[in-house]
């Protein structure tokens, strides 16, 4: 009996402390409906992406989940349907965020078959492991290209039906930004050091991004950065192996949210009235969030520019080759 004693009490306090933990991450708590406003998410058929936007359809949303693979979008709007009572409006769509065309098509029947967009949340990224530089198919380093250029991309593709909404954009960033670094003189990061933190530089890349993006907007779309926690999802997958999971497993039982958990930030980002009248800030735990980095105006409108540069550089060489095609 005083043996169980002695497995049953530090499981007990364990719990507990879990659940203390919880308490802090914060919860979106209002029951603000949407009805019929549409809204997109990126990445929406896994992690966060998916309860966000199960949560968004809950509220009567209609809900765009845009995914790189379609057939994944497809299955998890069945998902959702299973878990709702109501019969919800979800519409799966292609987007490939490492693919400037892909991007361009996607934007262009958005835009064919909707006046206005009421929500935007640019959620879906991809994480490497740092000793391999990876390309997009249009030469751009992969977390950069997918997780801030493609994003930003879409966006500006976008703006005319985000305008005509009165829309939120939500980016979904991360802490990590704090550990980024913007080189304006090498965004693509051609030249790499074992310093190099390339999901945390684009990390950054997205708060100057969503902090450019308000200031071009003000007055006409109100626009959240948030970091979801430290989230269990497969986003990951490509840097962690098997026996990871064993030596990260008691950190992560305190400090690892659901994706549910993981969704609430964004949530309040693109529902909480109360933020009607603020844009340009950075959220976590369904609060304001004091960053540790120190952001430049300057640095954000040249990386704005240099974006921009970056896109059409790579349309053009583009369009070049399939004329040389054809």
């Amino acid at each position: 009996m005083y043996h169980i004693v002695y497995y049953v009490v530090p499981v007990v306090v364990l719990i507990i402390v879990r659940k203390y933990r919880e308490s802090k991450w914060g919860k979106c708590k209002n029951k603000v409906k949407l009805d019929k406003k549409l809204a997109i998410v990126t990445g929406a058929n896994s992690g966060i992406g998916l309860q966000l936007a199960k949560e968004l359809a809950a509220r009567n949303a209609h809900v765009i989940l845009a995914c790189r693979d379609i057939e994944k979008a497809r299955e998890a709007c069945i998902y959702i349907n299973q878990k709702l009572s109501a019969d919800p409006v979800l519409i799966p769509m292609e987007l490939d965020l490492a693919s400037l065309q892909s991007i361009t098509k996607f934007s262009e029947e958005i835009k064919k078959q909707f006046p206005e967009v009421n929500i935007l949340v640019n959620n879906a990224g991809v994480s490497f492991p740092n000793t391999k530089r990876i390309e997009t198919e249009d030469g751009f380093e992969i977390h950069f290209g997918v997780n801030h250029l493609g994003h930003f991309y879409l966006t500006n593709l976008l703006l005319d039906v985000l305008t005509a909404g009165s829309a939120r954009v939500v980016v979904v960033s991360s802490s990590l930004h704090e550990k980024g670094e913007i080189n304006l003189d090498d965004l693509n990061s051609l030249s790499l050091t074992k310093k190099t933190n390339l999901y945390a530089n684009s990390k950054l890349a997205n708060v100057y991004f969503a902090q450019e993006l308000a200031q071009r907007t003000k007055g006409k779309i109100n626009v959240y950065t948030c970091c979801p926690g430290w989230v269990y999802t497969n986003l990951f997958r490509h840097s962690i192996k098997w026996y990871h999971y064993f030596l990260i497993l008691p950190v992560a039982f305190f400090f690892m949210r659901s994706p549910k958990q993981g969704a609430q930030t964004p949530l309040y980002c693109a529902t909480e009235p109360d933020l009607e009248k603020e844009t340009g800030l950075i959220y976590r735990d369904c609060k304001h969030y004091s960053s540790r980095a120190i952001f430049y105006s300057n640095i954000a409108a040249q990386l704005w520019e240099k974006s921009d540069e970056m896109i059409k550089e790579a349309l053009q060489k583009h369009n070049r080759h399939g004329d040389g095609d054809s």
